[in-house]
């Protein structure tokens, strides 16, 4: 009974979206402006009714109803209750049905942080939010409706994938959801402005801190995705360029543009075409990436294997969602005024040229990633484009933006004057180049350029939002900054200064990597409730006599018949030490990978320097008003 009411709740909801945007929509083109009204309250009973639906899946999902297929699919009794809960969204069905919640919730804050604005135009916003809703709501309940039955109903079910039964699945996809989902307020925003009569109204103003929160979450999403993937896959890799991990930051690169041109568009007026469109497409790239991972056109650790069919309906909104704003864009960008600069010197032309970088950059990983897709859809061959390409064409252009960022707190709106600033300039440059390259000398003692070049501009993004002063005003820069600069100082050493071993170990043995001596102590056996386990106890010592106890396993899940190895890590904030329990060679001996992983906790330090640095500008956005 419970999964017959979810599903009425989900078709309650569903219906109250289609309603949400029929209504007002028929009060514009009647001319009775008293009917946008509803647009609020049909908003607010989605929201519950898809609020309902999802909250009655979790809890069939605890009470182990396999009679439900999607839970059938993944579940077990044995799956502790947390992982339980987090298997809502663990497969293609609940994750759908959490990306409508997703809109529902974004449609409701939208529509409850606006209720005293301009209702003419909210409401607008609204009823694109509600289309939105509803069209996925609709692809839910007729292609993938994760409360069907299944019968007879099965004693037992198939488990959920052990990859994802870890703490990353219970905050990394719900962070990516909301994070590509929140795009679609700014999407709206944008489409509402492109339908009204004024197209110069303030809604950058009124669109950016639902931007800045969505980039917020997505960010966060990335990051424990990238971190979930580092300790969790066993091989201590925190990026591969991966298609559906690339998919992930084709949004983010033009949520970040979109962050910068919001600023000028708010500030100046200025890059409101720029703003305009990269609304659109920072909200198709989400829906691109959510196409990626259910279209079965990939093979993906992230990926959801299902009908192609489903993909298509995917690629038709995308389609739709490019299109109509496009069209009304190419309509209406004749009546958008123009700002004439003052000085090629200012911060309107540092944006435009930051987005331009930005831009680029998403189109070498957009090209990059599909490429050769497109050549497997249209069976001309096979090819492979790896982290060369993407590492060749990309980190120039970060470089480049980093650049900027050192120049970024001196330039200012208008026009630039230096007068007062050359000092600052000159000791941030000089002392960037000598921290930098006594840095690059500690870290790396072969002096090599790239990382000599990189550590000087990361020194030069923390200098120059330090020496430029820090007040209330630019305080939630100065953090996203640094944080940018921490990030990059990461990916840096991690990439240049770790070093690794593999080895077959058995109790007694021991072996050295660098600093460190590695002593393989016993091998135990463990039996946990939904798989068992064989554990290496390994004692690791440092050149200063410090000792940890690591503890990786090798684990076999019976129910999906699979093995997984789960690596044991010892982290500092100069080092992780990354072992992982490979095959076993003989009656006693494992093969054992140990890997130095450099600075590679700064990576994650700063991304949430970087959240932090867009929570800030959020409160700050709210405290004004």
């Amino acid at each position: 009974m419970i999964p017959e009411i979810a599903l009425f709740s989900l078709i309650l909801g569903t219906l109250c979206a289609i309603l949400g945007a029929a209504i007002p929509l028929f009060g514009i083109v009647t001319k009775r402006p008293q009917l946008s009204r509803y647009s609020w309250s049909l908003s607010y009973a989605a929201f519950i009714a898809v609020t309902t639906s999802i909250c009655l899946l979790a809890y069939s999902f605890t009470v182990d109803d396999f009679s439900v297929n999607y839970i059938a699919q993944h579940s077990n009794s044995q799956l502790p209750v947390f992982f339980k809960i987090a298997a809502v969204w663990g497969g293609h069905e609940g994750s759908l049905l959490f990306w409508v919640f997703s809109l529902s919730l974004w449609s409701a804050a939208i529509a409850f942080v606006n209720r005293n604005h301009n209702q003419a135009f909210i409401s607008r916003v609204l009823i694109v939010l509600s289309l939105l809703t509803a069209a996925f709501g609709l692809f839910t309940l007729l292609g993938s409706n994760p409360f069907s039955r299944l019968f007879p109903v099965p004693m037992q079910g198939r488990d959920l994938h052990p990859m994802l039964q870890d703490v990353g699945l219970i905050f990394h996809p719900p962070l990516l959801y909301l994070g590509y989902v929140g795009f679609s307020g700014a999407f709206a925003f944008a489409v509402a402005a492109l339908t009204m009569p004024d197209i110069n109204i303030p809604w950058p103003q009124w669109s950016r801190a639902w931007t800045l929160a969505a980039w917020v979450m997505l960010t966060g999403g990335v990051a424990l995705g990238s971190w979930w993937a580092y300790y969790e896959l066993g091989w201590g890799g925190w990026w591969f360029w991966d298609p559906v991990e690339n998919a992930s930051l084709l949004p983010w690169l033009t949520g970040t543009a979109l962050l910068h041109s919001l600023i000028a568009s708010e500030k100046r007026q200025a890059l409101i075409n720029w703003s305009l469109l990269l609304s659109i497409f920072t909200f198709s790239l989400s829906l691109l990436g959510t196409f990626v991972v259910r279209s079965g056109i990939l093979t993906s650790v992230h990926a959801f294997a299902v009908d192609p069919t489903r993909g298509l309906v995917l690629l038709v909104i995308l389609a739709i969602c490019v299109v109509v704003p496009l069209t009304l864009f190419m309509l209406q960008s004749g009546k958008i005024k123009p700002l004439r600069l003052q000085s090629i010197v200012s911060r309107e032309v540092l944006f435009l040229v930051l987005n331009g970088l930005l831009v680029v950059a998403t189109l070498s990983v957009l090209l990059g990633t599909f490429y050769p897709m497109i050549f497997q859809v249209l069976n001309l061959a096979s090819i492979s484009v790896g982290a060369p390409f993407f590492n060749t064409v990309f980190v120039p252009l970060a470089l480049l933006c980093f650049m900027l960022m050192c120049i970024a707190p001196f330039i200012h709106w208008q026009k630039t004057h230096f007068n007062g600033t050359k000092i600052k300039l000159v000791l941030v440059w000089l002392a960037s180049v000598i921290i930098g390259s006594v840095a690059s000398y500690l870290f790396n003692e072969s002096l090599s350029l790239y990382v000599l070049l990189v550590l000087i501009l990361c020194v030069g993004i923390v200098m120059s939002t330090l020496l430029a002063g820090v007040s209330m005003g630019n305080l939630a820069m100065t953090v996203a900054h640094i944080g940018v600069a921490i990030t990059a100082v990461g990916i840096l050493l991690v990439s240049f200064n770790s070093t690794e071993m593999s080895a077959k170990m058995s109790p007694g043995s021991t072996v050295k990597l660098g600093d460190l001596t590695i002593s393989y102590v016993e091998t135990q056996w463990l039996v946990a409730a939904n798989y068992t386990a064989e554990q290496a106890v390994i004692d690791v010592v440092d050149n200063n006599g410090d000792r940890v106890q690591l503890k990786p396993q090798k684990r076999h899940y019976p129910v999906r018949v699979m093995n997984m190895s789960e690596p044991a890590i010892h982290s500092t904030w100069l080092r992780d030490i990354y072992i992982t329990m490979g095959e076993k060679i003989d009656r006693d001996a494992y093969a054992i990978r140990v890997q130095n992983k450099a600075f590679i906790n700064w990576l994650w330090a700063g991304s949430m320097m970087m959240m932090l640095g867009g929570m800030l500008a959020i409160g700050r956005r709210y405290a004004k008003s």
